[in-house]
């Protein structure tokens, strides 16, 4: 066991702010609680996250990867408690459970642990965390004086949970700020769709433009079901690349176009971590777009972007092809992919989007 609890205290809080610190401070502190290995996760519905001490991050690979996650109830039980402490297997299992639930008998003791301790820690943004010491199976339950220098450790693990998803707020919000500064309506959504912060312009788009709540929304039915979708795609396998979603115009409010950016944070960080950034961008009334603001407002390629300006400039596809010394053919391929990027059915709402006129309503 570590001798020097001030030494472990130390890098539990320079973790907290370095997350890629996790890994071996999650070690020490399994040595503290004579354990041989040692996670935190996050654990919301079937959105199970982790960050694993070398010892466990084998295992934790096969857990994850053999859907093991869905079979595993510690969590849940784990919060059922509302202990402000840690708790053994042995307190919120009876012996019978452990000896006929999968994820021990046949996960965790072939692999030499099954038995550990740990305690949830839900932080003020609503992050649920949990620490957890694993313990080889051999060396037989956790002791109560092992769970008591568990204890000991525990107001700092609270603390610096909750300083760290205080400093992934604040990073947040300077990100919407930042778009703030040049104009641009933004958002930071989390893994559930929930809005993080918002910046001043998108603040003044609520109630017209769109809506806060358990998931930030569109108001427009039809863009917001887009926006539902771009949200679970993200949630379950990730977006390859932007999500840009026409919105029509409502009241005083221009059309505009929601582009949703999926956010690359550390594996390591699992605290308030933004998903997704949505921007909204207003398009000009009576203008039409060049074709860069094409190209950046719909990732449109050079290509979709001229025949995307040539249909709402009232050109036939036969004259684009002429102009761009394409086929027809070419051209009907690249305008049933620029249709479907700006989410359109219809060449006429194509038109009436990239022109600054309302889309029809659905």
């Amino acid at each position: 066991m570590s001798a020097d609890p001030e030494d472990l205290i130390d890098r539990v809080y320079e973790a907290a702010a370095v997350p890629e610190l996790w890994p071996s401070t999650l070690s020490a502190i399994a040595r503290f609680g004579g354990g041989g290995g040692g996670l935190l996760f996050t654990s919301q519905g079937l959105d199970f996250r982790y960050v694993a001490s070398p010892e466990l991050e084998g295992y934790m690979e096969e857990f994850m990867a053999d859907g093991w996650v869905a079979q595993n109830d510690r969590p849940v039980r784990l919060f059922a408690k509302q202990h402000p402490g840690f708790l053994t297997d042995l307190d919120v299992y009876t012996p019978e459970e452990l000896d006929t639930n999968p994820v021990f008998t046949d996960f965790l003791r072939p692999r030499g642990y099954g038995w550990g301790a740990a305690t949830a820690i839900t932080v003020p943004s609503g992050e649920r965390i949990v620490f957890d010491v694993e313990r080889a199976y051999r060396d037989g339950p956790v002791p109560a004086d092992i769970v008591a220098r568990l204890d000991a450790m525990r107001p700092h693990l609270a603390r610096a949970a909750t300083l760290s998803a205080r400093l992934r707020l604040q990073a947040v919000q300077v990100a919407a700020d930042a778009l703030e500064m040049v104009g641009l309506p933004a958002a930071i959504l989390g893994r559930q769709g929930q809005a993080l912060a918002m910046n001043h312009s998108c603040q003044a788009l609520l109630g017209t433009t769109v809506r806060d709540g358990p998931r930030f929304a569109l108001a427009d039915p039809a863009a917001d079901r887009l926006l539902a979708e771009a949200l679970q795609t993200l949630a379950a396998v990730g977006l390859a690349s932007t999500r840009s979603i026409p919105v029509p115009a409502k009241e005083a409010e221009p059309p505009a176009v929601a582009h949703v950016l999926p956010v690359k944070r550390s594996a390591r960080d699992l605290f308030t971590a933004a998903s997704a950034i949505v921007v909204v961008t207003p398009l000009a009334q009576d203008r039409l777009p060049g074709l860069s603001v094409l190209e950046g407002l719909f990732d449109l390629t050079p290509a979709e972007a001229r025949v995307a300006r040539g249909i709402t400039g009232c050109r036939t596809v036969e004259q684009i092809a002429a102009e761009s010394g394409t086929s027809p053919q070419t051209v009907r391929s690249q305008l049933k992919s620029v249709m479907a990027k700006t989410g359109v059915n219809r060449q006429v709402e194509l038109v009436r989007l990239l022109s600054g006129v309302a889309l029809p309503r659905s």
